[in-house]
């Protein structure tokens, strides 16, 4: 499947000298090859439910075409269970995992994976802690070992703790002069004060620094643990040798989480409009209000909703309108952002100063008009076939597969999500997303200006 899906997008590069096709044309033929290949896709992804002799439950999806095996996991607790003065801990923990743990030094553990061909990395977010793993099927026993001793036994070595904390140092002062980090610390800070939320999730400079290893571990033992973690895995292996492998490397983590309590919040400074005075050729417009939950009933309207508007497809209201009719910016787009204790909806772009005003202008009207009116019939009709079609794409490598898998166990999805979502999709009626227009996008919402903009003022 992964091959046919390939072969058919390499079609799509034509040779030299010939006339190239339209942008939507190109994107035309690229979904009715996606839209037939979705339904192959879906049927060839058979997600089995297994316990592991240790009682850790895992979702694996058997593929003996390629020798390899991918590992995505994660658990529940990420940079909101930090300290309040010790922002960034978690994301500081993860970098050091594969520095080097229990005999292995850091050199020695960095040798052995580059040996095996393995890849290891771990990812830290406001809500949870995930980490993914890749190896030749030939190297599992090794490359789960040092899963094991990563998960288990980390060093936090002083020499690895301060060349890490350097590195993290270095990006936050680059970034305290981007002014996309701007927009962004500067959004959250005035939507949540006082709340997690509210802190930046890679920390600060001043945080940064106050993180010991004893900070560290202490993360480890309250959130790396067996009641929370979900794992997908995909690959050349059957469910016994996946059992086995899993208990090796999770099979002593900690049985409980000691999870800090997070109260639900509501987005402050609704109607509010920030701006940062910030000498850049670029100004950044961040967006964001009230969303809704991926538990919510409406959530796949609300979805469709946001497809309409600007979520990832050339045919959105806000593309076609910014960039394309007024050529106002490079990238437009808006999202949808369900976490534990809150649900955002999310638009952003960036276009020159003098043409900010222009650009806020464009971006509120496409809003207001959508939540007056709500998409018509035939956008809903593009959406939902873009996003029935667009779905065999998160499945196209191991590594994605595995990833899908464990986002659906952190959503609360079912093992069968895969197979209703068309059906899901195919459910929701015009009504449905033009009521959700009106509930997320009818009640303004909090911007955040970073640059040098024109006919801009704040309010």
């Amino acid at each position: 499947m992964k091959s046919l899906v390939m072969r058919s997008l390499l079609t799509l590069h034509w040779p030299r000298g010939r006339a190239s096709l339209g942008r939507a044309s190109l994107l035309g033929l690229l979904a009715l090859i996606v839209l037939a290949l979705a339904p192959q896709l879906a049927s060839a992804t058979k997600i089995e439910s297994i316990r592991t002799p240790a009682g850790i439950e895992v979702w694996l999806v058997r593929d003996p075409t390629v020798p390899l095996i991918a590992i995505n996991f994660g658990f529940r607790g990420g940079s909101a269970q930090e300290p309040q003065d010790k922002g960034g801990a978690i994301n500081m923990m993860g970098s050091l995992l594969d520095e080097g743990a229990g005999e292995v030094d850091a050199k020695t553990f960095q040798e052995r994976l580059e040996r095996g061909a393995i890849e290891l990395s771990f990812t830290a977010g406001r809500d949870t802690f995930r980490g993914s793993l890749r190896t030749l099927k030939e190297n599992q026993d090794e490359a789960f070992e040092l899963l094991r001793l990563a998960m288990n036994e980390p060093r936090f070595a002083p020499d690895a703790v301060e060349r890490i904390r350097a590195q993290i140092v270095s990006r936050l002062q680059r970034q305290s002069t981007s002014p996309n980090e701007i927009a962004t610390k500067t959004w959250w800070e005035t939507a949540f004060p006082g709340h997690p939320y509210g802190r930046p999730s890679n920390g600060t400079v001043e945080s940064i620094a106050k993180v010991t290893a004893a900070d560290m571990r202490a993360l480890l033992k309250r959130v790396l643990t067996r009641d929370t973690l979900k794992i997908g895995i995909v690959g050349d292996i059957d469910a016994a040798t996946a059992g086995r492998l899993i208990d090796r490397a999770f099979g002593t983590l900690p049985a409980k989480s000691d999870l800090t309590a997070i109260p639900d919040v509501t987005i402050q400074g609704i109607g509010k409009r920030i701006v940062v005075d910030l000498d850049v050729p670029q100004t950044v417009v961040q967006f964001g209000g009230p969303g809704v939950k991926r538990s919510d009933p409406d959530f796949m309207p609300a979805y469709l909703m946001d497809h309409v508007l600007g979520g990832g497809s050339f045919s959105s209201r806000l593309y076609r309108e910014v960039r394309e009719v007024r050529g106002l910016a490079y990238s437009v787009y808006s999202m949808l952002l369900p976490l534990d204790y809150a649900a955002l909806f999310m638009t952003a772009t960036a276009t020159r100063g003098d043409r900010t005003g222009q650009t806020l202008e464009v971006v509120e009207k496409e809003i207001r008009r959508l939540a007056e009116s709500g998409p018509t019939e035939d956008e809903l009709a593009k959406a939902k076939s873009y996003q029935k079609g667009s779905f065999a794409l998160r499945f196209d490598t191991s590594t994605k597969i595995s990833n899908q898998l464990v986002s659906m166990q952190l959503d609360n999805l079912a093992i069968d999500y895969i197979d209703r979502r068309s059906a899901l999709i195919d459910a929701v009626t015009l009504d449905d997303t033009k009521r959700m227009a009106k509930r997320l996008l009818d009640g303004g919402m909090l911007v955040t200006v970073v640059g040098r903009p024109q006919g801009v003022t704040p309010k």
